[in-house]
């Protein structure tokens, strides 16, 4: 087997996974425009952009079983092109039910944006290079963010939001026609299981310990974390905090740089660390341990500091590519597709969750206590941060028990 040159691949799953980070994102910057065209309740923003998640966690289970089985270079061109068809509705739509269906077909389109690289990765690199050649992937998720903030919101005195999904659609087209015709077939096992040993691999994946070490952490810390990134950051900046919507932007502006950091860092430094005995383990536990302490902050309104707080909250996510690695680790190459398709399963489902919750209990807040947006965000995140909490204790607790690593051979 010929390994391919990484940058070859790079460049052209980097375009996918960038512009899949657009799309995530762009309901935070934009949702001023949303709730005044639509005047819907905060509920019914974070149930429009969750569409996104459920249908991306939706889309995971038989993802993993298709890259297992055909590949990225055929699966992630096929599923892009229903998000660019996704985007060109999402431009069009003028009511809440075409957006929120417009947002979910994006969401299923870009669904294998990081699990198509981390595959192709996992089948032809070796393990130790698997951590920085994910962080590298990252850093284009990380640009991604970074346009999804401070310049979005610039694009947006000049032209439509619709204008812009336009663009977005034919760039996601041009994304998918590069990953078909320049990144080479992985190869195929000649005793590739058929469906029914695919779904036992998949059974196998979420009967494993390790993989229910992992996935809470994973799940509830970095899934509440897109689902405030990606809409109740602007808000809660806005409302809470008083600033205007350019000064929220610039805040995802620097949080966004100090992602991108937090992956040029794992990019380059991981795999020496591993040499020195800090392995992936380590980094994500403390990145995330950081994060939930920033996010402690941000809700105590510390004063003066915000651009500080949610730089670091956004740095101590930049650990959530390392998740793959830890739990992959205790499974065989054959089955990547499937055991990282299971965790951003988890990982997405409870940020459909989070951001359609904190939308519920600001609208509840508000009701019951008749007062606004500003005094009701708080509770919503102090729940936030209660459950990223709990999911740094269970991960800690199970510490020693999986420290060690093991590569059964699971069909």
């Amino acid at each position: 087997m010929t390994t391919p040159a990484f940058l070859r691949l790079y460049i052209c799953f980097a375009a996918g996974y960038l512009l899949s980070y657009v799309f995530r994102n762009a309901n935070a910057v934009i949702s001023p425009e949303l709730t005044g065209a639509l005047g819907i309740t905060s509920s019914s923003l974070g149930l429009l952009t969750g569409a996104y998640f459920v249908a991306f966690a939706s889309m995971q289970i038989p993802a993993g079983m298709l890259l297992d089985r055909y590949g990225p270079r055929r699966v992630e061109p096929a599923l892009l092109t229903i998000a660019g068809f996704g985007a060109l509705a999402f431009a069009a739509s003028d009511g809440i039910a075409g957006l929120t269906l417009a947002r979910a077909l994006i969401g299923a389109g870009v669904s294998v944006c990081l699990m198509a690289p981390l595959k192709a990765i996992a089948t032809w690199y070796s393990r130790e290079r698997h951590a920085s050649l994910a962080g590298w992937m990252m850093v284009a998720g990380g640009c991604g963010a970074l346009l999804s903030t401070e310049p979005l919101a610039a694009a947006l005195s000049f032209m439509s939001w619709r204008s812009i999904f336009l663009g977005l659609g034919v760039a996601t087209f041009a994304a998918a026609a590069a990953i078909f015709f320049m990144v080479p077939d992985t190869p195929r096992s000649a005793h590739a299981p058929g469906w029914e040993g695919q779904w036992r691999g998949v059974r196998n994946v979420f009967r494993s310990p390790r993989f229910w070490w992992v996935s809470p952490l994973a799940a509830v810390a970095m899934g509440s974390f897109m689902a405030i990134q990606g809409l109740w950051s602007v808000p809660w900046l806005m409302e809470v905090n008083g600033y205007s919507r350019e000064i929220a932007a610039r805040h995802l502006l620097v949080m966004g740089v100090a992602i991108l950091s937090g992956y040029l860092l794992i990019g380059v430094f991981s795999t020496a660390l591993a040499r020195r005995g800090i392995v992936p383990r380590h980094l994500f536990a403390a990145g995330f341990f950081l994060h939930t302490l920033m996010l402690a902050l941000i809700v105590s309104r510390v004063p003066s500091v915000t651009y500080a707080l949610w730089a670091l909250y956004g740095l101590g996510s930049s650990v959530n590519i390392l998740g793959y690695t830890v739990v992959t680790e205790g499974f065989a190459t054959e089955l990547a597709g499937r055991v990282n398709t299971a965790l951003n399963l988890i990982m997405f489902v409870a940020s459909f969750i989070a951001q359609w919750g904190i939308g519920i209990v600001v609208d509840l807040v508000r009701r019951a206590m008749a007062t606004d947006i500003a005094n009701a965000l708080p509770y919503a995140f102090a729940l936030v941060l209660a459950a990223d909490v709990l999911a740094c204790g269970w991960f800690a607790f199970g510490w020693r028990r999986h420290r060690a690593v093991a590569h059964p051979a699971l069909a």
